[in-house]
């Protein structure tokens, strides 16, 4: 079969390409741009990349054609697909018809999280021997690529966004996925572009939950509330899990972790110790991810528990997920994609417990909601664990003024609480603040969902100069 996507060189588009090669497809893509590594990515795989949309792409009459996110409804190309009478889906209806129907899907969902533990889940069953597949929105360190196939009929674990599918699919993406089990890791209100309030929010993960069968088991973070009244709309198994210090209202968890001063993590199934895990991430958020991929491996995806914690210290994590850019002078530079509140304050955090020099947070708002004002008062206080916060301007300009969110005034209020803080007019003054402010020593951790015009690298470059 001849697939022809639309927007292919999109981290999720090209996860896809992927799987579809693999699977024995002749595959073709277009986009506006195929720089690296995406680009030699996909040459290498044997994609054929068509830069521009164009109806002339459709020139050879694929097979089926998946359109991407990115796709407006106005773009040349789908609608000349549509005009042609092609079968046209989206991203995760192809994911669905194409890969996840000869396989058991483990699906990981929740506002936060969602990355790391669907990589973690996915490194643990293969390390144990299980063929299992994988289609993740991020870059494995551990693997070569961010999807994989896997044997059929073996567990093939999915990144569940809740994002929408398509300009014609206005459904969230994980409702194609199929779950026989899933994890919630968390609910936050988030994606203000596509739900127009939290009450929306939380229907698309209550109707996500009741599409896993009752005979299969959703693992769900009993310190959340909202994950708790989710939860209470599924027809299957529910176990709960948790770390010492949530707070889990009536809820028992089912599976525990408790950390050690050491940084381990004895896990607890039904009461019972299983075992003592060396923790590979830092920061509690990741020591629940954890207990979650270990609770869906062993239960669900029945891997050897022994196994799984022993091979835990051999994970590398995601790119963008705590990533050591390098160090330099002595001071080490981070990469993350935190931009939540909640995902900045846990991120810091972490570092906090690791680290003994000084703590600088270099972050830009960008993604739909973080843009906005909607956590305008939540932002100073997810500096807290940073000794020195240097804030970036919102990178959305469509934003009008007026809903853009205010890092002047994030700014001030770190300071007010006692801490330092610089709202920068560009991306250059965020570079050359972070510069002139690390000395040996130091962490920089630079957050953002987007590229931040290379920040991360071009403070390690800075610093290999000074």
């Amino acid at each position: 079969m001849h697939v022809h996507l639309i927007g292919v060189a999109g981290t999720g588009m090209s996860a896809l390409a992927a799987l579809l090669a693999e699977s024995g497809d002749r595959v073709s893509g277009s986009d506006t741009a195929f720089d690296a590594p995406v680009g030699p990515y996909l040459d290498a795989l044997g994609i054929e990349c068509m830069p521009g949309w164009s109806s002339s792409n459709l020139d050879a009459v694929p097979d089926l054609v998946v359109v991407g996110n990115v796709c407006r409804k106005d773009n040349t190309e789908a609608q000349e697909a549509f005009r042609l009478g092609i079968p046209t889906v989206s991203m995760p209806q192809a994911i669905s018809e194409r890969v996840l129907a000869a396989r058991v899907p483990l699906v990981v969902a929740g506002t936060h999280g969602k990355t790391t533990t669907s990589t973690l889940t996915a490194y643990l069953l293969r390390a144990v021997g299980m063929d299992a597949g994988f289609f993740i929105g991020g870059i494995p360190l551990n693997f070569d690529r961010s999807s994989r196939l896997g044997s059929e009929g073996a567990p093939f674990i999915i990144e569940g966004d809740e994002y929408d599918s398509a300009f014609f699919e206005k459904t969230p993406k994980f409702w194609a996925y199929r779950p026989s089990a899933a994890i919630l890791t968390s609910i936050e209100y988030d994606h203000v572009d596509i739900y127009p309030n939290e009450a929306s929010y939380l229907q698309a993960f209550r109707e996500f939950v009741q599409r896993i069968p009752p005979d299969g088991w959703l693992f769900a973070w009993a310190g959340d509330p909202r994950v708790r009244e989710v939860a209470a709309a599924a027809q299957c198994q529910v176990r709960f899990y948790a770390i010492d210090g949530d707070e889990c209202g009536e809820v028992q968890p089912m599976w525990l972790g408790i950390r050690a001063p050491d940084g381990a993590l004895d896990l607890f199934g039904g009461g019972s110790l299983c075992g003592s895990a060396n923790l590979p991430l830092f920061g509690t958020h990741n020591a629940r991810n954890t207990v979650a991929a270990l609770a869906l491996a062993s239960e669900a995806a029945g891997a050897p528990l022994d196994r799984l914690i022993a091979a835990l210290p051999g994970f590398r994590g995601t790119k963008r997920r705590q990533e050591l850019v390098g160090i330099r002078r002595g001071i080490h530079v981070y990469d993350d994609f935190a931009h939540h509140p909640t995902a900045v304050r846990e991120t810091l955090a972490g570092f906090r417990e690791r680290v003994d020099g000084r703590l600088i947070a270099v972050f830009e708002p960008r993604s739909a909601t973080a843009s906005r004002r909607l956590h305008q008062d939540d932002y100073p206080a997810a500096f807290e664990a940073a000794d020195i916060t240097v804030l970036a301007p919102v990178g959305r300009s469509e934003i009008a003024s007026e809903e853009r969110l205010d890092i002047h005034a994030i700014a001030e209020a770190v300071r007010t609480a006692g801490g330092e803080a610089i709202a920068c007019s560009t991306v250059d003054e965020v570079v050359e603040r972070a510069l002139r402010t690390a000395r040996p020593g130091d962490t920089i951790v630079v957050m953002s969902n987007g590229r931040f015009d290379d920040a991360s690298d071009r403070i390690l470059l800075g610093l290999g100069r000074a």
